[in-house]
């Protein structure tokens, strides 16, 4: 297995990055709006439950067609995602297959079997079940999206941070020992809260954009602003829930992936008393000389504001990216490794597995008393350097420091458009209910313009968590070369264009069937009609 993974050529893996990358993008176009619409539509058809009000059940009715055209997409650009982990990362499925495809399989047992099923009653329910069922299968068919989110999140970070496991040499397999602690892992249920929460603001954004494009036509009066004023509800509650959410995400950044925060805030040399970087003239097309400088220039910053965000007390030590890899002493006393050791440490383990593998193999089933010497010797140097695995397969220090620009600047954008969300929302939320907003058309352009910029901030924000983490498949363990498929490049490059072309029809035909049905407009039933 060793020897293999290290004749895989590198252009192999620059092109499956990029091909995970453009269906995870494309995937992840859809995923947030179905979580967000989940929402919204769960509210108005409670509405409607409690009021009984034709009115809420069109609106309803409208929305969660909204939702379904966007659900079928994301199911079909999901599946090709899981597949491509045996396609292209093979030796990664490999290695830790017993552990990521766990909350996997549940993902698909459970929460797609429930959405399946109460999505099914949502749509055809209507007039054939009790309006208590339907409503409760509108709210579980959100919950089963929900859940669902959770199940791959919590396989996400574990690749972040890889927790209830152990190694066992014998089948060369990284083997579950806690599903609780991969489960309920503190970063899962950080990334949960985060995304999810985050997610509803793109839910927001698309209700509030699509009302007030009507009241821009002059058209579906009642619709646009009773779903402005949920949607600008929810939207506030999100955004700031999602700042909060996000300070408890990048806390746990700073604990367990202390390289992504330091590419976060380009900070090169780090210390105590550190400023949390506002802005800084970060070239944003090539990697800085981070051993030379001392700091970015035109570094604008709240002081001490980095050293709280990442230790919770204002003089705090945060590491930079010099002290990462040089190695230095934690606030505990402990000292942490230079790259330089890891590597040659994860080297050590290496080959302790590959002599391991070897003296198995002669002992034939039946080793003698030297050989189980040899491998017990063996199996205990291979635990002591297990922790360093995946740095033996690294050729460079400098691989082990993501590209600073991107996430640099992608967390500014992300979190800067987080704060143009709660600004936004609030000013619509306070106009809805004091004024007629029907003739304030910069307030429903500026509405509009909000749509595209939450995708960029949910965009942003896995870019930072994902390139943050580069050049790890799993976090400190596996590396990019070590998780491959043995393929030819020229195979996974046809794919490559093949995925972008059908992933760009698929959202040219979404987009397609949403305008129409948005300038269709929704359908509306006689008050008092029996349901």
């Amino acid at each position: 297995m060793t020897d293999t993974l290290l004749t895989i050529a590198a252009s192999v893996i620059d092109w499956s990055r990029a091909q995970f990358a453009i269906t995870a993008i494309y995937h992840w176009l859809f995923v947030p709006l179905t979580l967000g619409l989940a929402l919204i539509m769960g509210i108005m058809e409670t509405c409607y439950y409690r009021t009984k009000k034709s009115f809420w059940r069109d609106a309803a009715r409208f929305w969660q067609k909204m939702f379904g055209i966007n659900f079928a997409m994301g199911v079909a650009t999901g599946l090709i995602l899981e597949f491509e982990f045996g396609t292209n990362w093979s030796n990664y499925s490999w290695f830790v297959g017993d552990i990521f495809g766990a909350p996997l399989a549940v993902e698909g047992i459970i929460a797609f079997f429930m959405e399946s099923t109460f999505v099914a009653v949502m749509f055809f329910g209507w007039n054939k079940v009790s309006r208590g069922f339907h409503l409760a299968s509108t709210w579980l068919t959100g919950l089963g999206a929900t859940i669902s989110a959770w199940w791959i999140l919590v396989a996400n970070s574990w690749m972040q941070y890889p927790v209830g496991c152990e190694f066992n040499p014998d089948t060369v397999r990284n083997e579950m020992v806690s599903f609780a602690e991969v489960a309920l892992s503190p970063y899962a249920v950080d990334k949960f809260m985060h995304t999810v929460i985050s997610s509803w603001i793109i839910g927001a954004a698309f209700v509030v954009a699509v009302s007030a494009w009507y009241l821009l036509k002059k058209r579906e009066k009642e619709l646009a602003v009773q779903s402005i004023k949920i949607g600008a509800a929810v939207g506030l509650v999100a955004s700031v829930l999602t700042a909060v959410t996000g300070d408890g995400s990048a806390y746990r950044v700073a604990q367990v992936q202390p390289m992504k925060l330091a590419a976060m805030e380009a900070l090169y040399n780090g210390g105590k008393n550190v400023d949390l970087t506002l802005v800084a003239m970060v070239n944003p097309f090539s990697q800085p000389d981070y051993a030379n400088e001392q700091e970015p220039p035109m570094k604008i910053g709240i002081p001490n504001g980095l050293s709280f965000l990442a230790t919770r007390t204002a003089d705090g030590y945060v590491p930079g990216v010099n002290d990462l890899m040089k190695g230095y002493t934690k606030a505990d006393g402990t000292v942490e490794l230079s790259y330089a050791e890891k590597i040659e440490k994860g080297k050590v383990a290496i080959q302790a597995l590959a002599e391991y593998t070897r003296v198995k193999k002669e002992a034939k089933g039946a080793p003698t008393a030297g050989q189980k010497a040899q491998m017990e010797s063996l199996k205990l140097k291979l635990k002591d350097n297990m922790k360093y695995f995946g740095y033996g397969y690294i050729k460079n220090v400098d691989e082990l420091v993501p590209f600073i620009p991107v996430n640099f600047w992608a967390f500014r954008i992300m979190v800067g458009l987080g704060m143009w969300f709660i600004l936004i929302f609030a000013v619509v939320l306070f106009v809805v209910y004091r004024k007629d907003m029907s003739g304030m058309k910069w307030l429903q352009w500026a509405a509009i313009v909000t749509l595209p910029l939450a995708y960029i901030a949910s965009e942003s924000g896995w870019l930072v968590a994902e390139f943050g983490r580069q050049p790890w498949t799993i976090q400190d363990m596996l590396p990019l070369s070590a998780s491959i498929s043995d393929v030819k490049s020229g195979s996974v490059a046809t794919t490559f264009f093949i995925f972008l072309f059908l992933f760009t029809a698929m959202l040219a035909v979404e987009l397609n069937i949403m305008r129409k049905e948005i300038k269709k407009g929704p359908e509306h039933s006689v008050e008092g009609e029996s349901f």
